[in-house]
This record gives C-alpha cells, sequence and structure tokens, in this order.
C-alpha cells in the first residue's frame, strides 16, 4: 500500500520575462507557505521608463508585500476588514511613491498598476489598480475579473454601440491610456469589491501584467483547456511558450502567477488552525517612492510576455521601446513553494498613457 500525502489546497507557480525590452518594469511575488489555507500574489508593472518604472513596482510591492505579511498572520482578522487592508496597503504604497519623488524629482512621473488577489480557503478578495488582468478559468471557459482601467472598455463600448467603425476601435491609439494608476496622487479609480468571490475546485486564477495578452484571451484559453490537467508549473511553462512563437519584436514584459485551486472545502471555524504563536513585525520601511502623476487631455478612449525568470517572494519585470530591441534569454519557469465599467469616454478625463506595444515616455 502506498501513502500519499494530501494534495494541496492550491497549487501555485509564477512566471517571469523580458520579452523584447532592454530592461523589466513589473514586479511579483507570491506568497503560499506550506500547508497554508491563505495566500496571495502581488503584481505591480511600472511605467515611466527605465530607473523609474521599475523603481515604482519594486517600491509597491515591498510596501504591500510587507503590510500584507502582517495582516496575514492573523487570516480571520484579515476577513473581517478585507476590502479596507487592501485599500489601506494601496494607499500606503501610493504615499509611499508620492514621498519618493518628492525626494527624487528625477522620477516625477513614474508609477505602476497594482493587483492583489488574496485568496483564504475557498475565498478570492482582490485590489486592483490599472489595466493588469485577473482571469479565472472555469469549465473551459476565461474570464477576466477584475475591471480594466484603460480606455480600451470605452472604446469598445463605443463600437457595440455603432459609434466607432469596428476596425478603428481595434487598433485605437489610446486603448492603452490609463485612466486610474498608482503614481503618487489621488487615485481616480480602484476596483476592490466588499465581498469575496467563491471558487470552486478545479477553477484557475491567473493574475498577470499586461505583457501576457500579447495572447488573446481566445489563445490564453486555449492553453488552459490543454493543460488544466497539469501541474501549475507546466502551464507557466505552456503559456510562456505560445508567447515566444508570437516573436513579436514589440513585446511587452511578462509576468503572471498560475493558482489551481485543487480543494475548494470551507472548515469549520472552531477547526481552522490558529496562525503563528510568534509575533509578526512589521518591516521597517526601508524605500521611499512617489511620483505626481500625469494628467493629458481626455482622449477617446485599451496588454503583453518572452524569456522568463521565474518568481519567489519578488521578482521583477516590465518593458519600455528602444530603437533597438534585445531578445531575453529563454523563459524559466519555477513553481512557487506551497509555502463596470460602462461608463463614457467624456467621463474620464484624467488619463495616463501607457500602450502596451509602443511606450511612450512623457
Amino acid at each position: 500500500m502506498i501513502w500519499r500525502s494530501r494534495e494541496p489546497r492550491y497549487d501555485v507557480a509564477s512566471g517571469i520575462s523580458q520579452g523584447a525590452r532592454d530592461y523589466q518594469e513589473d514586479a511579483i511575488t507570491a506568497d503560499f507557505p506550506v500547508g497554508a489555507e491563505a495566500g496571495f500574489v502581488v503584481l505591480a508593472d511600472g511605467m515611466g521608463g527605465h530607473a523609474a518604472g521599475d523603481v515604482a513596482s519594486k517600491i509597491i510591492l515591498t510596501e504591500v508585500f510587507s503590510e500584507l505579511k502582517f495582516h496575514f498572520a492573523d487570516v480571520e482578522a484579515f476577513e473581517a476588514r478585507a476590502p479596507e487592508i487592501l485599500r489601506s496597503v494601496a494607499d500606503l504604497a501610493n504615499e509611499t511613491l508620492r514621498q519618493h519623488t518628492r525626494s527624487h524629482p528625477e522620477t516625477d512621473g513614474m508609477g505602476a498598476t497594482l493587483v492583489v488577489p488574496a485568496l483564504v480557503e475557498n475565498r478570492l478578495w482582490w485590489i486592483s489598480i490599472g489595466d493588469s488582468p485577473l482571469f479565472l478559468f472555469r469549465n473551459g471557459r476565461l474570464t477576466q475579473l477584475n475591471e480594466d482601467h484603460s480606455m480600451a472598455p470605452q472604446i469598445d463600448f463605443m463600437v457595440k454601440s455603432g459609434l466607432m467603425d469596428p476596425q478603428v476601435g481595434a487598433n485605437h491609439p489610446d486603448r492603452n491610456c490609463l485612466i486610474s494608476v498608482l503614481m503618487g496622487s489621488r487615485i481616480p479609480k480602484i476596483d476592490c469589491p466588499t465581498k469575496p468571490f467563491e471558487l470552486k475546485a478545479g477553477d484557475i486564477v491567473v493574475c498577470a501584467s499586461d505583457g501576457l495578452q500579447f495572447l488573446t484571451n481566445a489563445q490564453i484559453e486555449k492553453v488552459l483547456n490543454k493543460a488544466r490537467k497539469t501541474r501549475s508549473t507546466e502551464i507557466a511553462e505552456r503559456l510562456l511558450e505560445e508567447i515566444t512563437r508570437l516573436d513579436d519584436p514589440d513585446q511587452d514584459n511578462i509576468s503572471f502567477t498560475v493558482i489551481k485551486v485543487n480543494d475548494a472545502s470551507v472548515r469549520a471555524t472552531q477547526d481552522r488552525p490558529k496562525g503563528p504563536s510568534t509575533a509578526v513585525a512589521r518591516p521597517r520601511r526601508l524605500t521611499t517612492v512617489a511620483p505626481e502623476h500625469v494628467r493629458m487631455p481626455s482622449p477617446k478612449a485599451g496588454p503583453t510576455p518572452m524569456s522568463a525568470a521565474v518568481a519567489p517572494p519578488v521578482t521583477t519585470a516590465a518593458p519600455l521601446p528602444e530603437a533597438k530591441v534585445a531578445r531575453a534569454p529563454r523563459p524559466v519557469i519555477e513553481e512557487v513553494q506551497e509555502s463596470n465599467q460602462d461608463q463614457s469616454v467624456e467621463d474620464l478625463s484624467p488619463v495616463r498613457l501607457r500602450p502596451r506595444r509602443v511606450t511612450v515616455i512623457k
């Protein structure tokens, strides 16, 4: 008789790639301790150019990760105030960006998106600012759970309403203009549901930078359908291989985490393991960061992967264009230790530009 340990609740792996860019501006980390019934991912996609966008994404990741690590020492207490806590950590990261820009004026204009999916048993909380997608793959279908804070949804709405030609909408230069992002100033839009999304066994959650969206949703869905019964490391590898096949000279940085939900059971409160008995101290903040937001006149209406390094606790990645394109080495995948937007274009005046295929630095 062969004894096998219980399958972990979550099977998690992350992938990161520089793509065709000369440097990276993404930062990603996944924290799922061995045997834990909870975990979270922090992903920030920087904007603002070399030594700015990458700094912004790293600062945001560092601040958000350290605060969430503190709160996840008591998961029940976190869930009791999840939306409030998630908003507070985003505000903290935004304030840190603001202070950094004050001390380093040369970084003025930098910023980053933020996506944080936080899982507790079968419950998924998240906060999202920007256009980095949070996907759910269920019953063979791929859907995006979080809002897209770019002009793309508004342009698509205009196309659907007959106000814009489909071809014009598909290639509109303003599709990638962000209407909300962390830049050290007021955050125009935040997607943070007041109630958790209920996951089911067999679900696959993918948290990604928009570099993954050089693949269409149909292409991502096809990969997940073929690899859904394999480990998360295999799924991550397949996604990076699919992006490599595109051989797109404008390929943006790619970073993502794949979370397979093996167990969606819910324990009775009295049966849930208690948090660690050792005191968890908030790390002292050694980083400072923050740029003033860049406001542009509102246009009319908004994704990107290639070789990779995997994401243990802290990793980086994200792009910007140069005259020459540098190919990054082949992607590497590493398994992470289990350790409504129907607004008119006119309503969205503060627009920030961060094209996916052509990055423009203002």
